[in-house]
């Protein structure tokens, strides 16, 4: 045998504490490391595999840039507030849902807020009417998406309209300037988007209080409980016509229920906890997605809301009224400002007084509908475009504005109402809450029955909760109690719950 045999040596036997131990020891050493290496490499090369699978889901996200949002309201917190868009286009595979409008321009068929209040404890779900009358503003063409609109002045159009001739982005700058709410971001997602998540999660729960054969949506179920998935639970989302009311109100109180289901099922999934489920879903719907946030705001802000609880989560209606313009659109009631303030500024309700205590002063009653109120709006301070932004802002509030142009100076530091005679007074009322360091003068020279508004150097925009007609200004509702106040529901809340959402003409007595 060799010398260097590993049995032994031509001096005898090894010694088990000698050279042969010594040699295993190294041999494991050895052994140990080239695992740590093999497995290293493994975990780097997995980890370069899912990372180019990453940006490959990552990068197929549509992303525009949002830049032409003109005078924005302020931020006042760290809140975050999403503009949630639903567009109904029927271009790629959504053509399966209307061939026939595949051509055509694409509209939001939803329109939502997210609201994360600061520290994410809270979140608040803002609902707006598709039939909503906004202003019309300035929106640059988008191509071949959308052919962009001139401003004009005293008209009003459906905000879903305000989508489809600027995109997102024309809508972005509408929801900012009606409502006094900053937008930090958007996501608009189409009909294959909405599909795939509902699957993903599993499916949703779906109450009905009767039997549903509606052929305008292609919602076919018997009453009671269901549980449903992508096809069935989107033509339940989109059902309004032959149901109930037929109103797109009572489609997005039925739509909450389903949110509210969602969330459940977004809960009981984990999607949010688990990397893996995240990025699956995330694969399924980013062709159906356009936002304008880069990646790392879109996995800070998934991973900001995983820890919110159902019950933290508040589903409103913004509140509205027949328009007098349209008896097919809505407008804006005036405790809606309320609500916008609350959400603006994400303020908890004062502490209750004192046993004794005087009540909360009430705000005098005003004795103009504003739809009663002619109105000029001229430019006294020399800004431009402000006499036309005033002028936009009062029409939002169905103000009747005839005409703006500029004041004889642009001395002005208050803002001044003029008014012919003792019997505009009651118009005069109504335009003075709206607006904040403002005084009134008479100026028999004008023609009567219509004011003149010449707006000042001081002017920082129209009271967000300007008084409700013929009631008392409602305290400012905390963000907490938002769904209580204002008939919402909690992401708790049980289909079983949705029998006011299906009372109307259109449908059978519910039990």
């Amino acid at each position: 045998m060799s010398r260097y045999d590993d049995v032994g040596s031509a001096d005898g036997p090894a010694s088990p504490r000698g050279p042969r131990g010594a040699s295993r020891r190294h041999l494991r050493r050895r052994i140990a490391a080239w695992i740590s290496v093999s497995l290293t490499f493994v975990l780097v090369v997995a980890a370069l595999g899912a990372y180019v699978e990453y940006r490959n889901v990552v990068d197929s996200i549509h992303r525009v840039s949002i830049t032409d949002l003109g005078k924005r309201p302020p931020k006042y917190n760290n809140a975050l507030n999403l503009l949630v868009i639903g567009s109904d286009s029927r271009k790629g595979a959504n053509k399966r849902f209307g061939a026939s409008l595949a051509d055509g321009p694409q509209r939001s068929d939803t329109v939502m807020l997210l609201h994360l209040s600061p520290g994410r404890h809270g979140a608040t779900v803002v609902s707006f009417p598709r039939d909503s009358t906004v202003p019309i503003l300035a929106c640059a063409a988008r191509g071949s998406a959308a052919p962009g609109q001139q401003a004009s002045l005293g008209s009003v159009e459906q905000i879903n309209s305000t989508f489809a001739n600027g995109g997102p982005g024309c809508l972005w700058k509408t929801v900012e300037h009606a409502t006094g709410i900053r937008i930090d971001h958007f996501v608009e997602l189409n009909f294959t988007g909405f599909i795939h998540v509902v699957n993903d999660i599993g499916g949703v729960n779906v109450c009905l209080p009767f039997a549903v054969d509606n052929v305008n949506s292609g919602l076919h179920l018997s009453a009671g409980r269901h549980h449903v998935k992508g096809a069935q639970a989107l033509a339940f989302w989109r059902t309004r016509e032959n149901i109930g009311e037929g109103s797109d109100l009572q489609r997005i109180q039925r739509d909450q229920f389903l949110m509210a289901s969602i969330l459940q099922g977004v809960e009981h999934s984990n999607i949010l906890g688990s990397p893996t489920t995240l990025l699956s879903v995330v694969k399924d719907i980013a062709d159906a997605m356009t936002t304008d946030m880069d990646t790392s705001s879109l996995l800070q802000m998934a991973g900001s809301v995983k820890g919110l609880s159902t019950k933290s989560v508040q589903f409103i209606q913004v509140p509205s009224a027949t328009a007098t313009v349209n008896a097919n659109w809505v407008t804006w009631t005036p405790q809606a400002s309320a609500l916008f303030a609350a959400i603006a500024h994400d303020k908890k309700l004062p502490k209750a007084g004192k046993k004794g205590a005087t009540s909360p002063k009430t705000t005098p009653v005003l004795e103009a509908s504003p739809s009663q109120v002619d109105v000029k709006v001229l430019n006294g301070s020399g800004v431009g475009g402000i006499a036309s932004t005033v002028g936009a802002s009062l029409t939002s509030r169905e103000f009747n504005v005839v005409g703006t142009g500029d004041a004889s100076n642009f001395g002005y530091t208050n803002s001044v109402i003029k008014y012919a005679s003792p019997a505009d007074k009651p118009a005069v009322k109504t335009l003075r809450h709206q607006l904040h360091n403002v005084t009134v003068e008479q100026d028999s020279s004008l023609t009567p029955g219509t004011l003149e508004l010449i707006i000042g150097s001081a002017y920082q925009g129209l009271r967000t909760s300007p008084s409700p007609s013929a009631s008392p200004t409602p305290t400012k509702p905390a963000v907490g109690s938002l769904a209580k106040n204002f008939n919402g529901i909690t992401g708790d809340a049980s289909c079983s719950s949705d029998g006011a959402a299906f009372t109307g003409p259109n449908s059978p007595p519910v039990p």
